[in-house]
């Protein structure tokens, strides 16, 4: 699993090309699929990146360990033949924060577990963030204390690793707001300041050459900073140029790295290729392709109600709907306001914590029932484009129509534009 592209990005920032890689931040398996068919049919590789809460050694929400997911992605990968060779796997925002509610020294004892078992894996690309507090702790810590407990996870990786592997390449630094979408309203987006970001770097190489990581601080190839971008339930913050011009900057005094962009979802393709152009040369993308994935599942829905193949009660947005008010823990501390908007925000909002839940049975279930209802049958033209408005151009240029390739599209149209903004299409 090479990383060579990764540990280039640097050197091809400072020739002025525009290079960038986009990483696909989900464990849904047609987001998974999509994005290796894409890989396949344009023989580029694909980085592929799992977060600490998804994944780690007590299952994380997902249900599987580093490994797990390896052998998850891999089996994707052999089913629609992706060349394992181009696969990148990623772990994201690798700390403490699935148990910041422990002591400290428990949650870097688990936090040290599981960047072992990401490193043990295979797993190439690992982000370190022990930014948060934890218990008795503020909630945001010192550069000091983080950058300490961010060495002492990289000294775990390195001494977890396979023989004979790629050694990985290691990012530091987070964004502000937390990972996953604001809460609340974008109405004071901070961009990181040049100073912050040289401080960052700073005080995690010396963290590192206190314990002897010189090799591994070479590996750091990126840093985690808000370049100002943003998305919340409804608000979207679009990336200007002008207002990171400084940050930008700061790339000529620290030739080894690049920036990684978080929370890029919704950007419109100027403002990705902005961003690479700019330096910010990782650009991470999620919630924004199980978005368009249940775009295309409700309209889906819709269609399978206008050919008589579902009733209007069978449907999975109902599906969901029950789902969510009879568990609503991934949502109800997120969203806001009286019924209606709950149940606006609940399926549509753009911090999508849907995705949280079609791993559930009931939602795998509800989606069988519909892909099962529409089989193979090829979707007439003018239901395209009356539900699925987005895909009836492609579809009207030759694209398979059946229901599964609709879904599958509907994320490579998204991973499409990423990637043309990378400058790899």
């Amino acid at each position: 699993m090479s990383t060579a592209i990764l540990l280039d990005l640097p050197r091809q920032h400072r020739a002025g090309k525009h290079a960038g890689i986009v990483s696909i931040c989900s464990a849904h398996p047609l987001v998974i699929e999509s994005a290796l068919i894409a890989g396949r049919d344009n023989q580029q590789a694909v980085l592929i990146e799992a977060t600490c809460n998804q994944v780690n050694q007590d299952g994380g929400y997902t249900g599987m360990t580093p490994l797990g997911f390896r052998q998850f992605v891999e089996g994707i990968a052999a089913k629609v033949g992706f060349d394992p060779g181009k696969l990148i796997l990623g772990g994201d925002h690798l700390g403490p924060n699935p148990w910041k509610h422990l002591p400290a020294g428990e949650a870097m004892e688990k936090s040290r577990v599981m960047i072992a078992a990401f490193a043990a894996a295979g797993f190439t690309k690992l982000h370190l963030d022990t930014s948060m507090g934890c218990r008795d702790e503020p909630v945001a810590l010192p550069d000091e204390t983080t950058a300490e407990r961010a060495a002492l996870l990289a000294q775990a990786a390195e001494g977890a690793l396979p023989a004979g592997g790629d050694k990985p390449v290691y990012i530091i630094g987070t964004e502000v707001p937390v990972p996953g979408g604001a809460l609340e309203a974008l109405d004071h987006l901070q961009i990181t300041t040049p100073s912050a970001a040289l401080d960052t770097i700073e005080v995690h190489r010396k963290a590192f050459a206190a314990r002897s990581l010189e090799d591994a601080f070479a590996r750091v190839v990126g840093i985690v900073v808000q370049p100002g971008v943003e998305f919340g339930n409804e608000d979207l913050v679009v990336y200007d140029p002008a207002k990171a011009q400084a940050l930008s900057a700061v790339l000529r005094q620290v030739p080894q790295f690049v920036f990684e962009a978080h929370s890029t979802d919704y950007q419109p393709e100027t403002a990705l290729a902005g961003l690479v152009a700019d330096g910010f040369s990782i650009l991470k993308v999620g919630p924004a392709l199980t978005f368009v994935l249940r775009e295309a599942i409700y309209g889906l829905d819709q269609i399978a109600v206008a050919l008589g193949l579902l009733a209007p009660n069978q449907t999975v947005a109902l599906a969901m709907e029950e789902l969510m008010l009879r568990e609503p823990l991934h949502w109800q501390k997120y969203y806001h306001g009286d019924d209606t908007a709950l149940r606006v925000q609940r399926h549509f909002s753009y911090s999508d914590r849907i995705r949280y839940y079609w791993p559930h049975p009931d939602a795998i279930g509800a989606v069988d029932r519909l892909m099962t209802a529409l089989g193979e049958r090829e979707i007439p033209m003018p239901l395209i484009s009356q539900f699925l408005g987005t895909l009836h151009a492609a579809a009207a240029k030759g694209q398979k129509t059946d229901a599964r390739s609709l879904l599958l599209l509907a994320v490579r149209q998204q991973t499409a534009l990423y990637s043309r903004a990378a400058g790899v299409l």
